[in-house]
């Protein structure tokens, strides 16, 4: 029985002492890298420091000239996205200048269109009261409006409310 007992003895030491060994490896492998992550985190912090402007006693002349550089590139970079931003700010201006000088023109031939139109009307109503001849018959109140400049409130009246030929006091009264 000694035999068997040596036997389970030398397989225990083959398989479970390996193990052991792993876990101890495996260990000392994830100190030694939660070791160079700190160290990192640490340098990070100094340099952000140093970026600020802060903790640059210690730096020497090499230091500080790259220290220098670094910022310089970083400011480098700062103004070409700053004018990068501009640009297409002014683009995006441009575009709506465009689209309002559009509109604009638009609402311009429009205006000059309802101008004739009520040139038009102002000019068949003159005509009809010139020879008599009008089917455009006035409320003796309504008159003294006539008589005045129609402002654009009395053209979309005129132009809304009704059409050439037909009496103005039938739609207004």
């Amino acid at each position: 029985m000694t035999s068997v007992t040596k036997t389970l003895e030398r397989y225990r030491r083959c398989c479970y002492t390996p193990q052991e060994n792993n876990i101890e490896r495996e260990t000392q492998s994830w100190y030694q890298e939660a070791t160079k992550l700190k160290a990192k985190y640490e340098s990070l912090q100094r340099t952000q420091r140093h970026l600020l402007g802060e903790d640059l006693g210690p730096l020497n002349v090499k230091e500080l000239q790259n220290l220098e550089k670094q910022l310089e590139d970083a400011l480098a970079l700062a103004r070409q996205r700053k004018q990068q931003v501009l640009i297409e700010q002014m683009e995006e201006l441009r575009k709506k200048e465009r689209h309002l000088g559009d509109l604009n023109r638009h609402l311009k031939l429009k205006l000059e269109a309802e101008g004739q139109n009520l040139q038009a009307i102002q000019d068949l109503w003159n005509s009809g009261a010139a020879d008599g001849s009008s089917s455009f018959h006035v409320h003796p109140a309504q008159s003294s409006q006539m008589d005045c400049d129609p402002g654009p409130g009395l053209c979309n009246v005129l132009k809304d409310e009704h059409r050439v030929g037909e009496p103005i006091n039938e739609s207004l009264g």
